[in-house]
């Protein structure tokens, strides 16, 4: 015999009863099985889900916008406020902007697009095509969605309302979202632009949590006696973003937690029914000297080792369903085993386990508590 049973003899005396009803047991384990598959399955979904979105993204915390405050009757930055937040932003890239709309020329083709005033556009932009001169002071940049449409490219002239530009170069395509965003417009020396101060302020920060920080300083600094900017922090547009995934992920994992419950009701149907079905059995039990106790452990161990059944099959279909997840949403079938995927796992097993010994609690005490002469006569 096995040294387990032998220690642990009513584990034996479990897995044989579970064992006499095959059909029943399996029917009841697939029912967990479908439980475990539905919780872990949708939250690695879930996680997937929010972890493509958050990549896309980029380093969007790192970034601030500063902006007059327009509900002060403020209406555009001064080279005061440029220095103001200079100081207050020592340690971060902060790029003073114009915007403006103009009228782009090349060849036949005529769009109105945005024109960006900036000194040092290399601090913020990348180029596919030529180089990005710093400072600006001539030339022009093109942004790639408008570059592809006019088919540009660097060493070509553009006109920009009447002016001619020759272009510098073209800007790369950026991913995610940006506090700037060029791509469908051209970017000029700011004394190109029209007006006398600045329409924004970017301040890139090494991290989110510096850009909080410095985020805080320049209010501080250039509000501190009467409001003049507004400070936009992108790390919460983030933060807001996750908040909300983190919703539909407990909201996912809710419904999958529903069919689990389900499988637990199924497993209580199996239980009440074999301890009606072997009232003999449990009497001759009693009989011959188990005690109470004896009968609600082993009545409670085949509720077990269906829930533990049940849930190791659904974890493993699990594991396997997270894999192509994976790898046709990221294309790294490797996610799967992320540590936040591998909570999802161990929490729709953990759930499995305690739902089947919930389930088998009523039918073991019912079991255990039934008089022995009675059930003998039966």
């Amino acid at each position: 015999m096995n040294p387990i049973y032998e220690r642990v003899p009513w584990l034996l005396i479990a897995r044989r009863n579970v064992a006499r009803t095959p059909v029943r047991s399996a029917l009841a384990a697939l029912g967990i099985v479908i439980g475990v598959l539905a919780i872990a399955s949708l939250g690695v979904f879930g996680a997937t889900l929010q972890f493509s979105v958050t990549q896309n993204l980029g380093n969007i915390g790192n970034d601030l916008t500063v902006s007059p405050a327009t509900s002060q009757g403020v209406q555009s930055l001064t080279d005061r406020d440029v220095r103001d937040v200079e100081r207050a932003a020592a340690s971060d890239v902060v790029v003073p902007v114009k915007q403006d709309r103009g009228v782009v020329s090349y060849g036949r083709e005529r769009s109105i697009v945005p024109v960006y005033g900036i000194e040092r556009p290399g601090e913020l932009l990348a180029a596919s095509d030529g180089r990005i001169p710093t400072p600006l002071r001539s030339g022009a940049l093109v942004g790639s969605g408008l570059a592809d449409r006019l088919d540009v490219h660097a060493g070509n002239s553009v006109t920009v309302d009447g002016k001619t530009y020759r272009v510098k170069a073209v800007l790369a395509q950026q991913s995610g979202i940006t506090a700037l965003n060029p791509g469908g417009g051209v970017v000029l020396p700011p004394a190109a632009v029209a007006g006398s101060g600045y329409d924004q302020i970017v301040v890139r920060a090494a991290d989110a949590r510096a850009a909080n920080a410095s985020a805080m300083a320049i209010r501080d600094r250039l509000n501190a006696r009467q409001e003049r900017v507004t400070v936009f922090e992108y790390a919460s547009l983030s933060e807001q973003i996750g908040s909300v995934f983190d919703v539909v992920n407990t909201f996912l994992v809710g419904i999958g937690a529903i069919s689990l419950v389900v499988a637990g009701v199924s497993i209580l149907n199996v239980m009440l029914m074999s301890a009606v079905e072997r009232r003999q059995e449990i009497g001759v039990l009693r009989a011959v000297g188990y005690q109470k106790r004896d009968v609600l452990v082993i009545m409670l161990a085949e509720a077990v080792l269906l829930g533990i059944a049940g849930g190791v099959a659904g974890v493993l279909l699990s594991v396997a369903a997270g894999l192509v997840i994976n790898q046709v949403v990221l294309g790294d079938p490797l996610f799967t085993f992320a540590p936040r995927n591998l909570g999802y796992f161990a929490a729709a097993f953990a759930f499995a386990f305690v739902t089947s010994l919930a389930s088998g609690l009523y039918p073991a005490w019912k079991a255990a508590n039934r008089n022995p002469v009675e059930a003998l006569r039966s």
